[in-house]
């Protein structure tokens, strides 16, 4: 293997920290061509789609690609901004939310950055950029509250791939999961109430978190029960009776059984029975994004109205809202603690 020629760095040159945001990725514009690009990408990852590579090989590139581009770019048209992509602009904000609170509190030479595991900027542009600024000890931290073998390990397998490059490897820490950090579960918590004090308390209050296939957490993956204790310590802070929510998963992909029970069922149900108020948030999404804005905002909306509701909210991601700023700060706090101001003189 040839190695990347890297800086040489001074031993007795302050410790350069880095700290890195990771979220999934989107296409670069709303068009059927950057759709297929992303998702050959995407899809073709064997965290998120565990088939054999032949068989699957085929059925991407012989008839998804041919069909899911155009559907996905009429839905990414209805949320895209001026700005691009909301996932982008949002994990953009919050990079820089955070590299304002982190550098005041530790000096300018601590660079916070953001990736994408698809799409760009990539993780591999990103990290090798911030390790030919001299970063030699890096966190990383995924924007996945809960932690996914999906989502999550992948973030991970991609870091590798631009440090297998390089002779000088940086002192390396990750985020597993923080799905029951106090000042993660406070920021949920807050959410609801702001926009409970505006619109009012409903029936129901729905926790939607991202699917995933069920078999993965009969295997082992953790996330369905970090889902759930999401859920459970958000209304212990909230002091909610325990008929007043649940907990469902939404983006169903593909014809093999996913965790139950689902989202869009769940609220046609809710409706039939009754339920006329029902207000829905996603905390396993750090930043508003397809999932959230035209499938659950949008789609399950519809579902509820058409089903005999009459009052539907949506509670937006945490997004760049201080208080989740001030989460993330802390986490990064608590693993970059010893790692700043360490060096012996």
């Amino acid at each position: 293997m040839n190695y990347q020629r890297s800086k040489t760095i001074d031993p007795s040159a302050p410790v350069k920290v880095g700290v890195l945001l990771a979220n999934l990725g989107t296409p670069d514009a709303a068009e059927r061509g950057a759709l297929r690009r992303f998702l050959k990408q995407f899809l073709s990852d064997p965290r998120v789609v565990e088939a054999p590579r032949l068989l699957w090989w085929f059925i991407l590139n012989g008839f998804i690609l041919n069909f899911r581009p155009g559907r996905s770019a009429r839905a990414y048209q209805r949320v895209w901004t001026e700005q691009g992509s909301p996932l982008l602009v949002y994990t953009r904000d919050q990079a820089n939310a955070l590299r304002a609170t982190l550098q005041e509190r530790y000096g300018e030479e601590l660079l916070v950055e953001f990736a994408m595991r698809y799409g760009s900027p990539s993780i591999d542009q990103v990290v090798d950029g911030m390790l030919e600024q001299g970063v030699t000890r890096l966190l990383v931290i995924p924007l996945y509250p809960q932690y996914s073998g999906a989502a999550s390990a992948s973030v991970f397998d991609a870091l590798v791939q631009p440090l297998m490059r390089r002779r000088d490897v940086p002192a390396l820490r990750t985020v597993h999961d923080y799905h029951d950090h106090a000042d993660y579960i406070g920021a949920l918590a807050l959410q609801i109430r702001k926009y409970q004090a505006e619109h009012g308390k409903p029936d129901k209050l729905v926790f939607s978190y991202h699917g995933v296939p069920q078999r993965q957490c009969d295997e082992g993956d953790p996330y369905y029960l970090q889902c759930l204790h999401t859920t459970r310590l958000v209304a212990e802070l909230l002091d909610l009776a325990e008929e007043s929510y649940l907990t469902c998963f939404q983006s169903r992909f593909g014809r093999e059984p996913w965790l139950q029970p689902a989202t869009d069922t769940t609220l046609r149900e809710l409706a039939g029975q009754g339920v006329k108020s029902l207000q829905v948030i996603c905390p396993g999404f750090s930043a508003d994004c397809l999932e959230t804005l035209e499938e659950i905002a949008m789609e399950n909306r519809d579902v509820f109205l058409e089903a005999g509701g009459s009052d539907y909210g949506y509670i937006p991601c945490l997004n760049s809202e201080p208080e989740h700023i001030a989460a993330l700060a802390q986490i990064a706090s608590e693993e970059l603690a010893g790692w700043v101001f360490n060096r012996i003189e």
